[in-house]
């Protein structure tokens, strides 16, 4: 019959009884016979077995002549293996000696594994071949860790609004590998403090468009500049998390939404549907309204969301652009809001990575169908940035001036605008 399971704590003497009993029937069968469960005894033959290697391992220092007194002999602590470093220096050094005497030779006159030197030649023979930018023997001496910790300060300087995990991606774009733990205890050193979100789930249901303009989210985000209240309209692009269109106005009004949705419109092209929420500015509960009146003029459908989570990338942006732009800086008119404000959108689509795209991509890698090539080039050690982008204004060709003929008129064109009437010829 089966003891009854005691309780702890436990007498030296039961503890060696126990020890003895599980040497001779095993632990399952001692705990068993002696009402003590099978884990602790697993656990005192594990402490008891450490417990001797560590004695068998630490080195005794024989007792000195004896002066009259007795004297204890002296027990010190064995040493920490602790992973070695090489400098890019030392690497081609090492490197060298493996050309001149082998692989096998070197690792025992430096002390270093084979692995680390077929590792290292590895690299250097990518990096010859220019599939990477980076070689183990072409970089400085300087410390790694130092040189990590001011990348990490760097790209986050650039916007303080970023978190650990933003700020690991946008190092992961620029060929940089590193940790979302060793990117917040450097943020947090330096002043970095981790807000406190309440994650609420209201809905499972995910969706996402297929391609570009196919669904547009529309919305309103109000802030106050210095007593005066401001609304940013924002339009954005539901497959990419392309901004297609942004402006700040002094009201929730008509003209301004159909003002800032046609210039969209004729930038990018016209969506095939967009959403937004109830406002008098999107949508009129009694008869129809002027901006719905221009959305049945482009062929585009109109659907209304009943609750903010169903716009809720759109609700997850205004509040990216609180946390990275409102809540940093400080603004003296709305002449500067409006410049910063444009200069965030340009940085949001063009430089900013976007989780919900993988953590790499930025939103105008999917917008415009380069995500494939943008992918191709981080994964080589290459900077994807500028892939498919036009060539800037200085490098670019321009027509200054021309004089051409269209059905038999002459035309005059000076930097692409017609400065003069046609005339016949």
């Amino acid at each position: 019959m089966e003891k009854p399971v005691k309780s702890s704590p436990y007498t030296p003497v039961e503890r060696s009884e126990a020890l003895a009993l599980a040497e001779k029937i095993g632990p399952t069968a001692a705990g068993q016979e002696l009402g003590i469960p099978q884990g602790v005894i697993c656990k005192w033959r594990y402490l008891e077995k450490r417990k001797a290697q560590e004695a068998a391992a630490t080195p005794v220092t024989p007792p000195a002549e004896d002066t009259g007194g007795a004297s204890r002999p002296e027990k010190t602590t064995p040493t920490k293996r602790v992973a070695k470093s090489y400098t890019p220096s030392l690497r081609a050094q090492v490197l060298e000696y493996v050309a001149a005497h082998g692989v096998t030779a070197a690792a025992k006159k430096f002390g270093v594994t084979r692995f680390s030197i077929y590792d290292w030649q590895r690299k250097v023979e990518l990096h010859a071949q220019g599939k990477t930018n980076e070689s183990p023997v072409t970089v400085g001496d300087e410390d790694a860790a130092a040189l990590r910790d001011q990348r990490i300060l760097k790209e986050w300087k650039s916007s303080t609004g970023l978190g650990p995990s933003q700020v690991r991606n946008q190092l992961r774009r620029q060929g940089v590998k590193v940790s979302i733990h060793t990117v917040r205890c450097v943020l947090e050193e330096n002043g970095y403090v981790s807000p406190k979100v309440r994650h609420v789930s209201n809905h499972d249901q995910n969706y996402e468009a297929v391609r570009p303009n196919q669904f547009w989210h529309l919305d309103f985000l109000h802030r106050h500049i210095n007593k005066q209240k401001i609304y940013i309209l924002i339009l954005l692009d539901d497959f990419s998390r392309f901004i297609v269109g942004a402006a700040i106005w002094d009201g929730e009004r008509v003209a301004a939404v159909m003002e800032t949705f046609s210039a969209a419109v004729a930038r990018h092209g016209k969506p095939e549907k967009v959403l937004s929420d109830g406002g008098s500015a999107f949508y009129a509960w009694r008869g129809v309204g002027r901006f719905t009146d221009l959305l049945t003029e482009l062929e585009t459908d109109q659907f209304v969301a009943e609750n903010p989570q169903t716009n809720g990338k759109l609700e997850v942006l205004n509040a990216n652009v609180q946390k990275e732009l409102f809540n940093q800086e400080k603004f003296f008119d709305l002449g500067e809001t409006q410049r910063r404000f444009l200069a965030w959108v340009d940085f949001y689509n063009f430089r900013r990575t976007h989780h919900a795209l993988g953590g790499l991509l930025v939103p105008a890698d999917r917008y415009f169908g380069r995500a494939e090539e943008v992918l191709a080039c981080i994964e080589a050690g290459k900077p994807p940035g500028g892939v498919g982008e036009p060539a800037p204004v200085s490098e670019r060709q321009l027509d200054l001036f021309r004089i051409s003929s269209c059905r038999g008129r002459v035309e005059l064109h000076l930097l692409g605008h017609r400065i003069l009437l046609p005339f016949a010829g």
